[in-house]
């Protein structure tokens, strides 16, 4: 049985679409899901909010061809569209996305269980993760503003680094 991410909607509804970012933008200027009132999930008798959080997975390992970390990314992307780009190279990579959770031990946790859930559904080298930053959306955007903010990204989808 497969588990929904938090606060994502449920299947067959409003599926968020890959959408494009010219070259040498940042993820600031790329459309985020759910930029209309968060949805409010019940815990414990009280309504919490979930929020933007903006994620970036580093792997690493043993070489691999570079053809077949591209395509285990491309299918990666296509099966999960909330992915915004990915960067690697034949011992490496970068994945980087938005995910909604109501706080970040949620998010992270999605996170560190992406690479490993879908390795072998997506054809992913069996590498490790070895890095992993998780930061609310209000961070991110102050980040950019301030001009140390993530590299700017390529366009949305693969991308060899």
């Amino acid at each position: 049985m497969r588990r929904a991410r938090p606060g994502a909607l449920p299947r067959g509804t409003a599926e968020r679409a890959l959408t494009s970012v010219g070259a040498g933008a940042d993820f600031g200027d790329a459309p985020e899901p759910g930029q209309g009132p968060a949805p409010a999930q019940e815990v414990h008798g009280t309504r919490e909010v979930s929020r933007l959080w903006h994620i970036t997975l580093s792997v690493s390992g043993a070489e691999a061809p570079l053809q077949e970390v591209r395509r285990g990314l491309e299918q990666l992307a296509h099966d999960h569209p909330f992915l915004l780009t990915s960067r690697y190279a034949n011992d490496h990579a970068e994945i980087r996305y938005w995910e909604e959770a109501r706080d970040l031990h949620d998010a992270a946790a999605v996170a560190l269980r992406l690479w490993g859930e879908h390795r072998s559904t997506s054809k992913l080298p069996p590498w490790e993760i070895v890095g992993l930053e998780v930061i609310d959306r209000d961070t991110y955007h102050q980040r950019v503003a301030e001009g140390y903010g993530p590299p700017p990204a390529a366009p949305v989808g693969v991308h060899p680094y």
